[in-house]
């Protein structure tokens, strides 16, 4: 049975699976146009180098999906639910063929888009399920964008800064990176709004600040990542993977449990290494605020060591109009981009804290049995079937509570310690 807390399927949820596969698909044909175009043009070390972006891309992408398919097929109740979907359903050849194909992520576009048709168009039963599908598509965005989006994203700047020129199928490419980006980032974050039991008082103006501050620390670090590119190509290769281990590395000191199995464990922490090349998010409970400074302070080095490597060794004729611009800039647009990222953490983001008398208080009327939300937001006993403990893991670490303080006021916003 559907809980309403959870569970809720509503046109909102609907028109954003349309505009997620819309925006895939956007994705992936500029990506053929731009492969094709590299081909032709007779540029067959950047059509490698694409077609390798987007072959890893797919393969880490697709691995994923199959995981949680075999990992959910283990929950009550889900061949039960999954009986009608018209893509996968209980044959389990068929799903991992289409995995094999490299079409599982879109089969789960189409899936998600077919179960919310059912439940908020025919008005059926399933809409936990319908939740619960978009919620693993949310995920593989995410995912997808840092394995694809940012790396070719990265790749295109440096093609149009060591030519000194753009052309329309490159704008394109930039044009659809940048889309994937952006929507992953609010796609994203109204997921984790999802688990908040006061979700319909999260308005867009938190997801608008998100989406900055997640904006301003993303652009300046595949900014300096193109520039020092242009300069010492052979050297980026030996830059991630001296950085890569290393944030690897911290997340397994970090203990994460995400995955049911150990190989899929290594798959999220090696995945989570390279999203954190990029961007950071909080993969695990306890130490929010000083993680994040210590990341925010090793890629601030890391990126202004690039910066500077990149005006000594450029071709000061060719950058001559736009170099002071972007050594101002960059560092300024990082910084801009911390500061409305505790702009939000200090107005905008709610956490579970509740105060221990007002908590004693709702124990003590709810019936026997029942769950205080603000305590269960990852799925346990008697929870939902169909809660997605996947989104919820990441929910819970986002909106943690054991890092949470009572609120106070600051120029008029409710503050939380929470960074």
């Amino acid at each position: 049975m559907d809980s309403p807390m959870f569970s809720k399927y509503s046109w909102l949820d609907f028109l954003f699976s349309v505009v997620g596969v819309c925006t895939y698909l956007f994705d992936v044909g500029s990506d053929i146009w731009v492969a094709t175009e590299f081909y032709s043009r007779g540029d067959f070390f950047w059509f490698g180098v694409l077609i390798g972006l987007m072959v890893l891309s797919s393969v880490v992408v697709q691995m994923f999906s199959w995981f949680w398919f075999k990992y959910d097929r283990e929950l009550e109740g889900f061949d039960e639910q999954t009986a009608k979907n018209i893509l996968f359903g209980g044959c389990v050849k068929l799903s991992f063929l289409l995995h094999v194909l490299q079409l599982g992520f879109f089969c789960r576009h189409i899936s998600a888009i077919w179960q919310g048709f059912n439940v908020w168009w025919r008005q059926e039963q399933g809409s936990g399920y319908a939740v619960y599908l978009t919620h693993d598509l949310s995920m593989l965005r995410l995912i997808e964008t840092f394995c694809e989006s940012a790396p070719q994203l990265t790749l295109m700047t440096h093609i149009m800064l060591h030519t000194n020129k753009a052309r329309t199928v490159q704008c394109v490419s930039v044009v659809a990176s940048t889309t994937s980006i952006a929507w992953m980032v609010v796609d994203y974050h109204r997921s984790l709004r999802s688990f908040l039991p006061d979700k319909a008082k999260q308005g867009w103006g938190s997801a608008l600040v998100y989406f900055l501050w997640n904006l301003l620390l993303i652009a300046p670090r595949v900014a300096a990542v193109a520039l020092f590119a242009t300069i010492l190509p052979s050297y980026l290769a030996a830059h991630f993977l001296l950085i890569w281990p290393v944030l690897v590395f911290w997340v397994w000191r970090q203990e994460t449990d995400f995955m049911d199995s150990a190989g899929g464990e290594w798959l999220y922490r090696a995945t989570v290494g390279l999203i954190w090349y990029f961007s950071w998010f909080n993969v695990a409970e306890g130490g929010t605020r000083r993680r994040s400074i210590i990341y925010h302070s090793f890629m601030a080095t890391d990126g202004g060591i690039l910066l500077v490597t990149w005006w000594f060794y450029r071709d000061q004729v060719l950058t001559q109009s736009y170099a002071p611009i972007l050594l101002a800039t960059l560092p300024l647009t990082y910084l801009m981009g911390v500061l409305f990222k505790t702009l939000y953490y200090y107005c905008f983001h709610p956490t579970l804290w509740m105060p221990p008398v007002m908590e004693a208080r709702l124990e003590d009327e709810l019936p026997d049995g029942q769950e205080m939300v603000f305590r269960s937001i990852a799925p346990q006993t008697g929870t939902p079937r169909f809660c997605n403990k996947r989104m919820a893991s990441h929910a819970t670490h986002f909106y943690s509570k054991e890092e949470a303080r009572k609120p106070s006021k600051i120029n008029g916003c409710e503050a939380n310690t929470v960074v």
